[in-house]
């Protein structure tokens, strides 16, 4: 059996990217990653329900901290100085919730765990459709780092998936359904770690595919715009 990594945050899409490796008989160790965002405790929770869910083993599971970036700064998800924007669904603008280049520190990680166990496969739940804000969830991004991943490995045969890069909020979310994903065990909000908030760029997107499906969000929210 091929052994993947799945880059799990405890949101909607890697849940679902999740969803995807296991359907595919895949041999699953799932990565989880804090670095400093406001909802740190929330999304492990959400990381290690999903785990639990697909009876992954504490030994194919890594929890593991880049704290330096809340150190870094400059997003509103680790600092918090700087307040989390109310959703702007037709912003083309990089938002406030950008986390400088986070995404290279996730991949570098997984590279190294996946050269380690003998994984072939890292799965990243990245969305085309939020490349707008996040220059890091572009499909030209990771044809690039696949080949700084083939160039700087010892065999250079590890590859980057991205299996939902090109659908949209309500895509994945029915493609979750027709794969049993624990969409309920998920979290996505920003700024919250009880109710989700209903209105930071997080929650308005999943609420938006959601409406945009026809199906009800299972989780809590404090309020529940639409976003139609």
């Amino acid at each position: 059996m091929s052994r993947a990594i799945v880059l799990t945050s405890g949101g909607m899409d890697s849940c679902v990217t999740t969803a995807i490796a296991h359907s595919q008989g895949l041999d699953l160790c799932l990565l989880h990653v804090n670095y400093g965002q406001r909802t740190e405790a929330r999304e492990l929770q959400a990381f290690q329900e999903i785990a639990n869910y697909y009876a992954v083993p504490n030994s194919q599971r890594l929890v593991t901290s880049i704290a330096h970036l809340a150190a870094i700064g400059g997003s509103s998800l680790t600092d918090k100085s700087i307040p989390v924007s109310n959703a702007d669904l037709d912003n083309t603008e990089i938002p406030t919730s950008y986390v400088p280049f986070r995404n290279a520190h996730l991949l570098a990680i997984a590279v190294s765990w996946a050269e380690v166990i003998g994984a072939e496969r890292i799965y990243i739940g990245a969305v085309y459709e939020d490349s707008s804000g996040y220059p890091d969830c572009r499909p030209e991004y990771y044809e690039a780092f696949n080949e700084v991943i083939r160039v700087g490995t010892a065999k250079g045969d590890i590859r980057i998936e991205t299996p939902i890069i090109y659908l949209t909020k309500a895509e994945i979310i029915r493609q979750g359904i027709t794969l049993n994903a624990p969409i309920h065990l998920t979290w996505s909000c920003y700024q919250s770690e009880d109710r989700a908030c209903g209105v930071c760029d997080s929650c308005a997107l999943r609420l938006r595919g959601f409406q945009q499906a026809g199906l009800p969000d299972p989780i809590k929210y404090a309020m529940r715009p639409d976003y139609l």
